[in-house]
């Protein structure tokens, strides 16, 4: 991972996209679940509590869960409103029930082609196994479909994370490859498998709703016991 609370998909400096793209929703309601952006204030104190509560969680696969101080949480924060603003990272506060209980996000690395983009996510221990994971990557994928442009989405993981990597077998993802990485948290094996949704794909399966989140009911049927992230790539 590249900074304090995003997964390995986000980039510290990510390409500008166009200043005329139409850019996500700032609110992506699931009923119960919400997807929002970020207020640095008023999210500040919550958010600060939740990265630290689940460091222990996510520390085998999350390099920032070891080391990362919460100034660098602060900065993170932020940082948030402009780089939305100027198209470079559409991150998320994962909202259940009222309640913070971790982060996803669009991003785009320097060397991702202009047609594609990434998913990360993480949640809070306490969140994980309800299908919270399954329905924000969901709702992020019917996003990125919506961008003009994209025709596909990403997620990567390390391939001993079993739990990350059920929710893109989950949703119509197929294993595009591995490749080297380097091992910067206890359990990384060396590789990151990455796997891929193409927008046709997307449309095939309906396994990603065509007329964006926005009106999915929550899907009660994804609530399974495997959903217990440890944070994406």
């Amino acid at each position: 991972m590249r900074n304090p609370v995003a997964t390995k998909a986000a980039a510290d400096h990510p390409p500008d996209m166009d200043a005329k793209t139409p850019l996500p929703p700032p609110v992506i309601d699931l009923g119960d679940l919400t997807l929002r952006r970020f207020d640095a204030d008023t999210d500040l104190p919550e958010f600060l509590r939740v990265v630290e509560e689940s460091r222990e969680h996510l520390r085998p696969w999350a390099p920032w869960a070891s080391g990362r101080s919460p100034s660098r949480t602060i900065e993170f924060l932020g940082s948030r409103a402009q780089l939305w603003d100027d198209g470079k990272d559409f991150t998320y506060a994962i909202v259940l029930n009222g309640a913070i209980v971790g982060s996803c996000g669009l991003y785009r690395h320097d060397d991702t082609p202009p047609d594609g983009c990434e998913i990360g996510y993480w949640l809070h221990p306490a969140a994980s196994g309800r299908g919270v994971a399954t329905r924000a990557a969901r709702a992020l994928a019917a996003e990125a479909f919506r961008l003009p442009g994209v025709e596909w989405v990403e997620i990567v993981h390390d391939p001993a994370n079993h739990a990350s990597g059920a929710i893109p077998a989950r949703l119509g993802f197929t294993v595009r490859c591995r490749r080297p990485a380097e091992r910067l948290a206890p359990a990384e094996t060396g590789e990151d498998q990455i796997w891929r949704l193409t927008r046709s794909q997307a449309a095939r399966t309906h396994a990603i709703p065509s007329d964006g989140p926005h009106a999915t009911p929550p899907d009660r049927s994804q609530d399974r016991p495997e959903d217990r992230l440890q944070g994406s790539r």
